[in-house]
């Protein structure tokens, strides 16, 4: 390990005792999350300003960055599928009410299904707004190589028909999906929690002895896993910092500005479509910048860790003990948003990539003859889009290919991927928050006095999103 390594690394271990003070002194969740970020974005700036984005110096330093950043986001990993099965069972114990589950199925996929249809048509209007168009960008051999990767999955994306989809989601093997085996292992598990609740109930009645058995083994493997939950989201913070660092210090800035219109044009639209949650949120009757105050954390998460399925266990925490939303509507609505209907994912980043292809074959992107099957194909193909890093890409191939236009040209924009995927997939966890506050609020089920309640005013507790 060479001498600048070793100053890298001490410099890191300084600014996360930092952290750690912050921690001890009681500090909101809030403001060491952004104090993390802050952090991150400096460190990362200071390592490519002294050494350069490809350095080897930078390469060892972020490998040890990974043990603190990669290894947060793999233990919410661990704790993604154990919540969902304990929390979706334990909801249907407490709900007993077959009629309301459905109810919350179907208001929670409808409006993933719908708020994606809507960031598509933002996306196609900032691309146009933007005269965005693929033609006359150049390609350099990480591009090419992008190109042929895609149309390498090409036949993936080709062969996932709606019917298939829908048959991905019923998991013959639960246990496979209990490891997140398959693209769809979301989706599935939270049908076997379903089937395993359901039958529970089926034998309150007729064997209540084991019932209580069971419902209090549930209950038992509930606050357990709700423990873990505590345990890793004290590192959030930690994490933050070291994904941020390693974005910042890696990323190219002069690729950033070769393509600053569609940077820019992908965080309007990103920005917009916040805007339209927002409003979602206003529409409930709920104060829509105290919501946007109470997601941030979550949201910040979202963008450095670049993963849907990841931020759950926090979307989950956040919904619950600072949205006031029941637990059972979070875990569905964070489960199926991390799969279906990711506004950023499947929504925006597709229809702009689609607008910008479509002139390089001769298509004018702004006619009705293509506009709507393009909406029609987005929102449909939206379901069962992975959501763990490379989910806005098999979307894309999914749209592209549907639309007969050649995928490979969506490798151009491989250089600045990392960036506008951070946005994406804080949007696609906002959509996520969107749809369970909705459904929660539609069902009489929301705790208004806990979604008004002061964050920064809590103490610490065991029960609270922000543990010391």
């Amino acid at each position: 390990m060479t001498l600048p390594v070793l100053l890298n690394l001490a410099t890191a271990l300084l600014l996360l005792g930092f952290l750690y003070h912050q921690q001890r002194r009681h500090a909101t969740f809030t403001v060491r999350v952004f104090t993390a970020l802050g952090l991150g974005v400096v460190f990362g700036a200071a390592l490519q300003a002294l050494y350069g984005a490809d350095s080897a110096a930078i390469k060892t330093t972020g490998e040890y960055l990974d043990i603190v950043g990669t290894g947060y986001v793999k233990l919410l990993q661990m704790i993604v599928m154990p919540l969902i099965m304990v929390s979706i069972v334990a909801a249907i114990l407490k709900l007993r009410d077959a009629k309301s589950l459905g109810k919350i199925s179907a208001l929670t996929i409808g409006t993933l299904m719908a708020t994606t249809a809507v960031a598509a048509a933002i996306g196609i209007l900032m691309a146009k707004l933007f005269g965005l168009s693929a033609a006359g960008l150049t390609s350099s051999a990480a591009e090419v190589a992008r190109g042929a990767y895609l149309e390498g999955r090409l036949a993936d994306a080709q062969a996932i028909s709606l019917p298939n989809m829908i048959l991905s989601f019923i998991p013959a093997n639960p246990f496979l999906d209990m490891t997140g085996g398959r693209k769809t292992s979301t989706i599935a598990v939270v049908i076997f929690a379903v089937f395993v609740g359901i039958a529970a109930i089926g034998i309150a009645d007729k064997k209540p002895e084991l019932f209580v058995s069971f419902d209090h083994a549930v209950k038992v493997a509930h606050a357990i896993v709700m423990r873990i939950v505590t345990l890793v989201l004290r590192l959030t913070p930690y994490g933050i910092f070291a994904l941020m660092a390693q974005v910042v210090a890696t990323s190219s800035y002069a690729d950033i500005l070769d393509l600053i219109g569609f940077v820019a044009a992908s965080y309007c639209a990103l920005l917009l479509m916040f805007g339209v949650h927002l409003a979602i949120v206003a529409g409930t009757g709920l104060n829509p910048l105290r919501f946007a105050k109470k997601i941030l954390p979550v949201l910040t998460f979202a963008f450095t860790s670049r993963s849907s399925a990841g931020a759950i266990p926090m979307n989950v925490q956040t919904q619950v003990q600072r949205l006031g939303t029941p637990e059972g509507i979070a875990n569905f609505s964070a489960s199926f948003g991390a799969t279906i209907g990711q506004n950023g994912c499947a929504g925006i980043y597709p229809a702009m990539l689609a607008v910008m292809i479509a002139p390089t074959v001769g298509i004018d992107p702004f006619t009705v003859s293509f506009l709507l099957p393009l909406l029609a194909v987005i929102t449909i193909g939206s379901v069962g889009v992975a959501g763990v890093g490379g989910g806005a890409t098999f979307a894309a191939l999914i749209v592209l290919s549907s639309m007969n236009l050649p995928v490979a040209l969506a490798g151009l924009l491989i250089s600045i991927e990392p960036l506008i995927d951070m946005g994406r997939t804080a949007l696609n966890v906002s959509g996520a928050i969107t749809a369970g506050t909705l459904t929660s609020r539609v069902m009489g089920e929301t705790d208004v006095a806990i979604f008004e309640r002061d964050d920064d005013a809590e103490v610490d507790s065991e029960s609270e999103i922000t543990p010391a």
